[in-house]
């Protein structure tokens, strides 16, 4: 072989190589672009519950209108921390998804705990008018929970009403002198069971079960789904039907992961999140009764105005402690509201 063929060997080798290695970097290039965007979605429900349910409606249904390109990874029951510890792990970006109580993410922007005033509300329609992610209110305190912490409202949904649950009856306020009541560890709640008569003890909600077992706390008060679905009949033996809350739960998403998803993904997600929303709402009403029936079949007992339930008594008291504490510092947030249930 001269060294003219020597020659036209090697470039034609050189070439190979070339297309060899750009053919890899593409496939490398595709594997990246196929590989699916995580995101982690942390929240305190028992999967069987509505709440537990919706987070996991939403994984399938973005895995499946993405195509795989987005898969939500759902941790239940407080896998990953506290109430708090939820929340302030999506404002710090290691977690991109979450749902609390409007009151919960007032540990993200106080104002938001406005909207879990006890006895605000009338109606589950009332109580979601303002919820809704596209009321004036919500606008508004969306802003302020971008600007200070980097999270913004994704969607929300019907929670449910609160009711009190004891190991003893209660019908009046003067009933809970002197007992502990687990509050949520946020101010609103806290004065809600104050103003019930009660000594608010602040629990998170993963040790609930263990403070009722071992009389850290005498009661507590949730959603009727909730109560089921935590197996709560196993340590009260009274259900209230104070009614004193109706709430919203609502679902937040740290801005800078949402800004980082392109914008076909962003209208997907944004519409799936709406529509959970909506299911999630009417799942809600559906199972409230329900629920409460099988914790009466449960072995609970049922005590609501038929049976003696001074529900004006805890009105009166709960109104008037909890505007003492929180008039001045809500007043216009609660003008607001009143503006749009006109």
């Amino acid at each position: 072989m001269n060294r003219k063929q020597v020659w036209y060997v090697f470039l034609v080798l050189f070439c190979v190589t070339g297309l060899l290695f750009a053919g890899g970097a593409k496939e490398s290039e595709k594997a990246k672009q196929a590989a699916p965007i995580v995101l982690r979605y942390a929240h305190m429900n028992a999967p069987t519950s509505v709440a537990g349910k919706q987070a996991d409606l939403l994984a399938r249904m973005v895995e499946e209108k993405t195509g795989g390109r987005v898969k939500i990874q759902v941790f239940p029951s407080s896998q990953l921390g506290t109430l708090q510890e939820q929340a302030e792990a999506v404002a710090a970006g290691t977690g991109a998804i979450h749902h609390n109580t409007m009151a919960g993410i007032g540990s993200l922007y106080p104002d938001f705990g406005a909207l879990d005033t006890p006895f605000l509300y009338r109606t589950v329609d009332e109580l979601m008018k303002v919820a809704d992610p596209d009321s004036p209110v919500m606008k508004k305190l969306n802003e302020g929970l971008l600007s200070s912490r980097g999270v913004r409202t994704y969607y929300t949904f019907y929670f449910g009403t609160r009711h009190l649950t004891c190991n003893k009856a209660v019908y009046k306020p003067d009933d809970l002198k002197g007992v502990k009541i687990r509050a949520i560890p946020f101010p609103i709640y806290m004065a809600a069971v104050e103003g019930m008569g009660a000594v608010a003890t602040p629990v998170d909600w993963a040790e609930v079960p263990t403070a009722l077992a071992t009389g850290v706390v005498a009661g507590q008060e949730n959603p009727t789904d909730t109560i089921l679905n935590a197996k709560l009949y196993e340590k009260q033996s009274h259900i209230m039907l104070t009614g004193h809350i109706k709430g919203a739960e609502i679902v937040v998403f740290n801005d800078k992961v949402w800004k980082s998803l392109p914008a076909d993904l962003q209208k997907i997600l944004f519409e799936v999140g709406r529509e959970v929303g909506k299911q999630a709402t009417q799942m809600t009403k559906d199972v409230e009764d329900a629920a409460l029936e099988e914790l009466r079949k449960k072995g609970m007992t049922v005590i609501g105005p038929k049976e003696g339930l001074d529900l004006e008594a805890f009105r009166t008291k709960v109104l008037a402690h909890v505007n003492a504490k929180f008039g001045a510092q809500y007043g216009k947030i609660y003008e607001e509201i009143r503006a749009i249930l006109k």
